[in-house]
Order: structure tokens, then C-alpha cells, then sequence
């Protein structure tokens, strides 16, 4: 394989991989605040203890999420250094801004949050996790801006030097509200309050099922059921949005999305498919004629761009993106059944006792992760030939004094490194849901609530 290749391959791995760790930061710590602003007001021991253990499945997560997430960094200037020229003065403003608004007031926090339990008061506590899930979500903000400005570049103008043409800042403003930032990062954050709804959900259901700490499963399920409940619907919403932008401003990568040929044309809703990209048509599909022209413009006879309005060059690969983007969505309407399930059983008071759907919810754990990614990988390969969309092409911003060797190599060094952190990750996670939350702790909470 060729270096661009084994560059793309390597970024993917490492990318894929870290961002399995930040969106259970970003929906843990919504749902700490949940728990223990309910403590404070109810003073219940049970909730004490619910927080405490939660926080240390957060600790575990944001220290493996921080360690995947250096690497990242210094691909930027081995691999794609060309592009690290283009967008430096861009992502240079975004990745500052997250370090002081975000990082340093996230790890700042941290400390107490783990460690601060008998030396703060209850309400420095909470407090603490206030800022700390803050510091998760401003991190979201600043790394989404910085991605979405690569979907819909605004706020900079060109500059030639002598190693070549830069992007540089004329408008931070418009930098970070550039067309596609709020409705991506709408759809990101709630995916990581969905993805860590079902977390709690599924070790609560697994002691349910083990009859094993029944009140704190039961109690903590019933508040992952609950964001899952707004989270799972109104991501449903926020995706046909974040569509509708798409339609505007990519309209290449909306045509993957539901492999739309005719250059202009009324487009359908295909539920499934196979993308012929070679006779440029979808096979053993499924469609609702009219619905795509419908869902991003109230009119069903509406014209939509087709990918025959872009040569086969300017075209990303549309059945990888065709296939998953209709698997995130998918997964999408599955996580809403599954919550509506739920709340169904929930009122019918035998949610706690049906076990089939308990065993559901075991396994569920792994959806909003894997439509997570699916989301990512629709959004980045189907942005595909370009890495900034209508500026720099791909295989313009690899660097090219690093040889196909040198990034094979690393390649293959990283997919070992991220198998043993893996391994470390699922042993320790293990071990701390078979440990459960220690019943001894039930006597701190009572220290705490005569403070």
C-alpha cells in the first residue's frame, strides 16, 4: 500500500479508537451530576453511593481516553504535516481554546472528584463534578469546531508563503459558528448522553439479573432510562437537521448518504441497499420515492443534487458511506424502541423483572458506541477526496518525507499498543462492576449528610 493509504489507515485506527472513551466522559458525567445533585437534595445514602461508583468507572475512562488521545497530535505533524501547515493557524485558536476552557478546568476538578469526597463539603463535591462534566462538554465544543470548520471552511482567508498556501484567521467568530458547527455538535453530544445512558443501564441490568445490589441497580437504571428516554428521540431530530446542513453545504456527501445519482432529480428514502458505484444505481433496495426530497426541503417533488453532477474524482466512496450511514440510523431507531420499551415496562411496574429485556440491555451497551462511530465515519469518508472540504484535497496533505516503511510500522505498533490497552481497559472495567459499589461506603454517606 502506498503511504497515503497506510496514513489514512493509521489515523482512522488511532481516532476510532480514542473516541471510544470520550463520549462515556462526556454522558458519565451528565449523569454524576444527576446522581449526586439528587443526594444533595434528598440526602439518601443510596445516591452517595451510586455516585461514588460511577465515578470511578469516569476515572478509569478519562485516563485511558487523555492517553489515546496524545497520539492523535503528533500524527498531525509526522503524517499530515502539509496539512498541519494548511489548517495551523485555524486548529492553532481551536485547540488552544480547549486546553484553557476545557482540559484545565476539567482536570483541575478531577481531583476533588475522586479524591475530594471527606475533604471538601457535599456541596464543593458537586460542585466539582459540575465543572468537570462542563469540562468534558467545552472539550466536545472546541474539537467539533475545529472538525466542522474542515466540513464547512468560513472565517479565514488564503495566504501563500514560501512552504506553501495557508488558511489564516480573519473572523474567530465565524471560524467557530461556521454552517455545520451547532448542528454537529448538537447530534455529537447527545450521542455521548445516549451512549452513557446505556452504560448505566447495562451494568444495572446486569445485577438485576445477578440479584445483586437490587436498590442501586434499580435506582440507577431508572436515571440512565430516563436521559435515554430525551436523549434517543431527540437524536432522531437532531440528525435530520444536521442532514438538512448537509443538503446545503455538502451536497456530494448527502447524495452517498442514499446513493442519489440523477444530477438533479427528485431523490428517495432507501431503508436498504447495495450500491453499484460502477452502473450507478442501488440494488436490492428498499425506498420511499420523494421522502429524502421531502425530509430536507417539505417537498417531496423537490429537486436533489445527484452524485452525476460531480466527476468520478470529486466523488467519496459512496457504498461505504451508503452502508453506514443507514446502519447509524438504524442503530438510531433501535435505541429509541429499546427506551420506549422500557419506559413501557417501567409503567407497567415489571421492567426490573423481565429478564429477556434486562439481557437486551446487557449486550445494548455496545450500540451507541458502534452508531458513534458509524456517524463519524459517514461524516469523514464521505467529506472524502477532500480533508478540507473545496480547499485541500487528501492526498495533498500527507507529508512527504515519511515513507510507506516508517508509517507501516507504526501502524502496526499502534494496533498493538491499543490491544493491550484495550485488554487493561475491559480488565479493570471488569473488575470494578464485579467489585459493585462497596456497601461500607453507606456509612461515609452518613458523615456527609450530618456535615
Amino acid at each position: 500500500m502506498d503511504v497515503l493509504t497506510l496514513a489514512r489507515l493509521q489515523f482512522a485506527l488511532t481516532v476510532s479508537f480514542h473516541y471510544i472513551f470520550p463520549p462515556i466522559s462526556i454522558g458519565l458525567g451528565l449523569i454524576l451530576v444527576v446522581m449526586e445533585g439528587t443526594y444533595l437534595a434528598t440526602k439518601k445514602p443510596l445516591y452517595h453511593e451510586m455516585t461514588r461508583f460511577w465515578v470511578k468507572i469516569f476515572g478509569l475512562v478519562f485516563a485511558i481516553g487523555v492517553a489515546t488521545g496524545i497520539v492523535m497530535e503528533f500524527e498531525f505533524g509526522t503524517n499530515w504535516a502539509a496539512y498541519s501547515r494548511f489548517v495551523g493557524d485555524v486548529f492553532g485558536s481551536a485547540l488552544a481554546a480547549e486546553g484553557i476552557f476545557a482540559f484545565f478546568l476539567e482536570s483541575g476538578f478531577l481531583a476533588i472528584l475522586l479524591f475530594g469526597w471527606e475533604r471538601v463539603s457535599p456541596k464543593m463535591h458537586f460542585f466539582s463534578t459540575v465543572m468537570v462534566s462542563l469540562g468534558s462538554i467545552f472539550s466536545a465544543i472546541w474539537i467539533i469546531v475545529a472538525n466542522s470548520w474542515q466540513q464547512t471552511p468560513a472565517g479565514y482567508h488564503l495566504v501563500e508563503t514560501p512552504s506553501g498556501t495557508r488558511a489564516e484567521v480573519v473572523s474567530f467568530r465565524d471560524v467557530v459558528l461556521n454552517p455545520s458547527t451547532l448542528d454537529r455538535l448538537s447530534h455529537v453530544l447527545v450521542g455521548a448522553f445516549l451512549t452513557g445512558a446505556f452504560v448505566v443501564v447495562s451494568v444495572s441490568a446486569f445485577y438485576l439479573i445477578k440479584q445483586r445490589h437490587t436498590d442501586f441497580a434499580r435506582a440507577s437504571m431508572r436515571i440512565g432510562l430516563l436521559i435515554a428516554l430525551v436523549a434517543a428521540p431527540l437524536q432522531l431530530v437532531l440528525g435530520d437537521l444536521s442532514a438538512q446542513g448537509v443538503a446545503r453545504t455538502q451536497p456530494a456527501k448527502l447524495a452517498a448518504f442514499e446513493g442519489h445519482y440523477p444530477a438533479s432529480a427528485a431523490a428517495a428514502l432507501h431503508l436498504f441497499g447495495w450500491v453499484n458505484e460502477r452502473d450507478e444505481r442501488v440494488e436490492f433496495s428498499v425506498a420511499i420515492p420523494g421522502m429524502l426530497s421531502w425530509l430536507i426541503s417539505g417537498d417531496p417533488q423537490r429537486p436533489v443534487t445527484g452524485l452525476k453532477t460531480f466527476s468520478p474524482e470529486d466523488r467519496p466512496p459512496v457504498n461505504l458511506v451508503f452502508q453506514a450511514y443507514h446502519a447509524m440510523v438504524g442503530i438510531g431507531i433501535a435505541l429509541i424502541v429499546l427506551s420506549l420499551l422500557g419506559a413501557f415496562c417501567w409503567f407497567r411496574g415489571t421492567l426490573f423483572r423481565t429478564r429477556w429485556l434486562l439481557w437486551i440491555y446487557v449486550f445494548a451497551v455496545g450500540l451507541p458506541q458502534l452508531a458513534n462511530q458509524l456517524g463519524w465515519i459517514s461524516a469523514e469518508v464521505g467529506r472524502q477526496p477532500w480533508i478540507v472540504y473545496g480547499l485541500l484535497r487528501t492526498r495533498d496533505g500527507v507529508s512527504k518525507v515519511v515513507g510507506a516503511g516508517e508509517t507501516l510500522a507504526s501502524l502496526a505498533l499502534f494496533f498493538l499498543v491499543y490491544l493491550l490497552l484495550s485488554a487493561l481497559f475491559i480488565y479493570l472495567l471488569d473488575h470494578k462492576i464485579k467489585q459493585g459499589p462497596i456497601e461500607e461506603e453507606a456509612g461515609i454517606a452518613g458523615k456527609a449528610v450530618s456535615q
